[in-house]
């Protein structure tokens, strides 16, 4: 995969029709992504899967590389529509329901094939500047929510305190889905107390 932008060479459909096939071939790659991971999501899998001419995906996705990127962005654009009313329903409690809002969080990790695109991802972004820059992209959305919360519950906190708290938060739980997965160990009632106690603490 190159490292160009995933925006570069992309066909934005002018059409409702034109969306909706783009939606579809989106379908089709994820549906791969998921089932079979990325080694297995090509051009013409995609092809195949949403029973269409290699030249259609061509069309709208001139490369792999495109291809790839618009999935992610898609597959991670509907997680922060899930995450983002967590925070802001959180911050509304008196006082804000931190733990709620945890583990509303880590139940993302209970979806095995959603876990197995984020490993996906991770691996990718090691080795494309252009997946990497959609990570970077959601990674730093998912934060914002996060120092959206604290600022919310403690205004006079600096916005330095802010970032720096909600960064370390997202690391730790999404770092946490490959320990809760079973991808690298398996769940246990001990240690996610601990993580919820430790999350929770920098958001207080």
């Amino acid at each position: 995969m190159s490292g160009r932008s995933p925006e570069q060479g992309k066909r934005t459909p002018t059409t409702t029709k034109g969306a909706q096939r783009r939606a579809a071939l989106l379908d089709a790659a994820e549906k791969i992504l998921f089932e079979s991971g990325y080694g297995e999501l090509t051009m013409r899998a995609v092809a195949a899967t949403a029973q269409t001419r290699l030249g259609h995906v061509q069309y709208y996705f001139p490369s792999r590389t495109d291809l790839i990127a618009a999935v992610l962005r898609r597959t991670l654009d509907r997680s922060l529509d899930r995450l983002a009313p967590l925070f802001a329903d959180a911050a509304e409690h008196t006082p804000p329901d931190t733990e709620g809002l945890i583990r509303q969080l880590l139940a993302e990790h209970d979806d095995p094939r959603l876990v197995r695109v984020y490993a996906e991802l991770w691996a990718l972004a090691g080795r494309d500047e252009a997946v990497a820059a959609v990570t970077r992209t959601f990674y730093g959305e998912y934060q914002d929510h996060v120092a959206g919360f604290l600022r919310a519950r403690n205004p006079a906190l600096p916005d330095t305190v802010c970032q720096a708290r909600a960064r370390v938060f997202t690391v730790l739980i999404e770092g946490a889905s490959l320990f809760r997965s079973g991808i690298a160990a398996h769940r246990t009632e001990e240690a996610d107390a601990e993580l919820i106690n430790t999350a929770g603490a920098l958001l207080d």
